[in-house]
């Protein structure tokens, strides 16, 4: 198929792997957050937590086993989508394309739809409505593919979301400090083991939108390229470890898989910290699209 031929086409296939994207994630859980929580079982020594840790592992085996979703929480559909810049592409039949997959996999799973009306409470039963699903657009420079990337971001640890416009004169301290308060905030709600999302600097939304990427499109295990951001991701990830919250708050030597932070400058008069946290089944998929209209699926 050429790429000529594909793109009357591109926006079907959008569609079907929108679809497919939303339903792998809720079923199938990263290789990267299997061997964390495999790791955390091995490394505690008390019962609880074990046996916590145990279940979860069970609870993987038996998704994979009967098709079954890992969480009853198809929460917001968040899709991240980087777009190479040799594609002649038009972003709002990309983003319509979108829509329906989501709508299509909502109604023809079925799933639960968690999307509802501020106000009214109104829930369309699509797991869509205005503005959602959110859909954060990127460009990748002298690309040629098409990489969806989706998240069904669950509603107990998206309520467990922080920001804090620090001054510059309360210093790295400030920043430890709020990030640690935030997590005891959050204590067993967001379901622990969490992955925790920090952004730092920009502007209030901005620094809230790193700290949701920090924690949802980061493979665990992976550092920030800033050597000083790395080590302080390091640095953290410790010391939340010995808070002592543990799996589902049962106390433990693992509260979080993983910590990962994400920057941005900011202005001198100001330093912006968010906590963004995502549940211990951390789900997404990922899909990429060549230019003939193969598609590639992952993690």
């Amino acid at each position: 198929m050429t790429t000529a031929s594909v793109n009357g086409e591109l926006y079907s296939i959008v569609e079907d792997t929108a679809k497919s994207l939303y339903i792998k994630a809720l079923k199938d859980l990263p290789p990267d957050v299997r061997q964390a929580l495999q790791k955390a079982y091995e490394t505690e020594t008390e019962d609880t937590p074990r046996k916590v840790l145990s279940t979860m592992l069970e609870a993987i085996a038996i998704s994979d086993d009967k098709q079954r979703l890992l969480c009853q929480d198809t929460g917001i559909p968040l899709y991240f989508v980087k777009v190479g810049s040799r594609l002649n592409i038009d972003i709002p039949r990309l983003q319509e394309a979108i829509v329906r997959g989501t709508e299509r996999a909502t109604v023809e799973h079925p799933l639960r739809s968690s999307v509802c009306h501020p106000i009214k409470r109104t829930n369309h039963q699509t797991s869509t409505g205005y503005r959602i699903p959110l859909i954060n657009l990127d460009f990748v420079k002298d690309d040629d593919t098409l990489e969806i990337l989706m998240v069904p971001k669950g509603s107990g640890s998206e309520n467990m979301s922080f920001l804090k416009m620090l001054i510059p004169a309360e210093g790295i301290r400030g920043v430890k400090k709020f990030i640690i308060d935030s997590v005891l905030e959050a204590g067993a709600n967001p379901c622990p083991p969490f992955v925790i999302g920090v952004g730092l600097g920009g502007t209030a939304d901005l620094c809230v939108k790193l700290a949701k990427l920090a924690a949802v499109t980061r493979p665990l295990g992976s550092r920030n390229d800033d050597p000083d951001i790395a080590a302080l991701e390091e640095e953290l990830l410790e010391a939340v470890n010995q808070l002592g919250i543990g799996p589902m708050g049962l106390g433990g030597k693992t509260t979080a898989l993983a910590l990962n932070i994400e920057y941005a400058y900011t202005h001198i008069t100001q330093n912006p910290v968010a906590v963004n946290i995502q549940c211990w089944p951390a789900r997404r998929a990922r899909a990429k699209i060549d230019a003939c209209g193969r598609v590639e699926f992952g993690y």
